[in-house]
C-alpha cells in the first residue's frame, strides 16, 4: 500500500504527470485499466496565475478523475502561491512541485531541475507552497543537476524539513535527461535518509520493473510515466500482482486497437474531432511498437484527415500481427514531439 498525505493506494504506482502527455483522456483510458492516482500536466504558475485561457484547459478533470494532482512548475514564490490560490476552486487532493524537469527551455528560465543548483531556495519555494496549499504538497526531483553535483540526498532533507508529503525522485542527472542508465542506490540513498513516502521514478515499463525497482531502492511507491505510453495495460498488471493472479502479457493486435479506439474517443470528446485526433496521433507509435508492418499505418496515422480515417487506421492495426519474441514486451520509443 502507498499512502501519501491522506492518499492510500491498495498498489504501490501511479500515474507520473507528463507534458503534454497526460490530459483528460489519457488519464482516464489508465484509469479504466486500474490507475488509482493521478496527475495533470505540467503547469505554469505563471500561466496559471494569469488565467491563461490554454493552461485552464488543461486543468480539465471528472468525478471520476479522482484522486487526482496537479503539477506546478515556476521559480517564483509570489506566482506559486497566487496559482495555488487559484486552484482551490478545482478541488484536486494533490499538489506537486517539479524540480526535475531537464528540458533546456525550462532550466533556462531557472525552473524545474535548475532549481537542484540552490537547494536552500527551492526549500524556501516548497516552505511556501505547503504554506498556502490545503491539500498534501509533494516535490519531483533528479539525482543531481549532473554527475560532480550529485545533492539528492540533500534536496530530500530540505523538502522534509519543509513539510512536503512524499518526494518523488527520478534516478538520472540533469545533464543525463532520459539517456544512460538509472542508479537506483542513489534513489535508496535518499529512501534512507528520510522519513516520509520516497517514489522511484525512471524507466518503469512494466510490473515486474517496478517490483525490482522498489526492492533494490525500498522506495515506498513507483511513478510510470513513459512506461504507460500505449501501454495501459501496465496498470492491469499492478492489479493482477495486487491480487496474485496471472499476469495478462502483451495484449492481441485486437485488443491493441479496440484500446485506442476508446483512447481516441476519449480524445475527440474533449478537444474536439480536430485536435482531438492531432493530439491522438503522437500515441500511435507506441500502440504498434512490435507490431510487424507496423510503419506504414503510423505514417498513415500522421497523415491521416478525418475522424474516419483515423478509425480505418485502428481497423488496421487490429490485423497486424506481432513480431517473433515481441509478446509480452513494451520498450519504449521516443518521439521528438514528446
Amino acid at each position: 500500500m502507498l499512502r501519501i498525505g491522506n492518499i492510500e493506494l491498495p498498489f504501490s504506482a501511479y500515474l507520473a504527470p507528463m507534458a503534454g502527455v497526460s490530459d483528460l483522456s489519457f488519464r482516464m483510458l489508465n484509469r479504466s485499466f486500474g490507475c488509482l492516482l493521478a496527475y495533470t500536466e505540467m503547469i505554469s504558475a505563471h500561466a496559471l496565475a494569469y488565467g491563461n485561457p490554454r493552461t485552464l484547459r488543461m486543468l480539465a478533470s471528472d468525478p471520476s478523475d479522482r484522486p487526482l494532482g496537479v503539477q506546478l512548475i515556476d521559480a517564483d514564490e509570489s506566482f506559486l502561491v497566487r496559482a495555488v490560490e487559484k486552484l482551490e476552486d478545482y478541488g484536486f487532493d494533490l499538489l506537486d512541485f517539479n524540480a526535475g524537469c531537464p528540458v533546456r527551455k525550462v532550466v533556462r528560465r531557472g525552473e524545474g531541475a535548475a532549481l537542484l543548483r540552490n537547494p536552500t531556495y527551492l526549500e524556501g519555494l516548497l516552505r511556501a507552497l505547503v504554506r498556502a496549499s490545503s491539500v498534501p504538497v509533494t516535490v519531483k526531483i533528479r539525482l543531481g543537476w549532473d554527475e560532480s553535483a550529485i545533492n539528492a540526498r540533500e534536496v530530500a532533507l530540505r523538502a522534509e524539513d519543509a513539510g512536503v508529503a512524499a518526494i518523488c525522485v527520478h534516478g538520472r542527472t540533469k545533464a543525463q535527461g532520459y539517456s544512460g542508465a538509472v542508479d537506483y542506490d542513489a534513489i535508496r540513498e535518499v529512501k534512507e535518509a528520510v522519513t516520509i513516502p520516497v517514489i522511484a521514478s525512471g524507466d518503469v515499463f512494466s510490473a515486474d520493473v517496478a517490483a525490482t525497482i522498489q526492492e533494490r531502492t525500498g522506495c515506498d511507491g513507483v511513478a510510470v510515466a513513459r512506461g504507460a505510453l500505449g501501454n495501459p495495460w501496465i496498470f492491469r498488471d499492478f492489479l493482477a500482482s495486487h491480487g496474485s493472479a496471472a499476469r495478462g502479457g502483451r495484449p492481441a493486435s485486437e485488443e491493441v486497437a479496440a484500446t485506442m479506439r476508446r483512447h481516441f474517443a476519449l480524445s475527440v470528446n474533449q478537444h474536439g474531432e480536430v485536435v482531438g485526433r492531432i493530439n491522438f496521433r503522437k500515441f500511435v507509435p507506441y500502440y504498434t511498437k512490435g507490431l510487424l508492418n507496423a510503419k506504414k499505418v503510423r505514417d498513415w496515422a500522421f497523415h491521416a484527415t478525418s475522424a474516419a480515417e483515423m478509425l480505418e487506421i485502428i481497423d488496421e492495426i487490429a490485423t497486424l500481427s506481432w513480431a517473433t519474441g515481441k509478446e509480452g514486451t513494451r520498450s519504449p520509443v521516443r518521439i521528438v514531439s514528446l
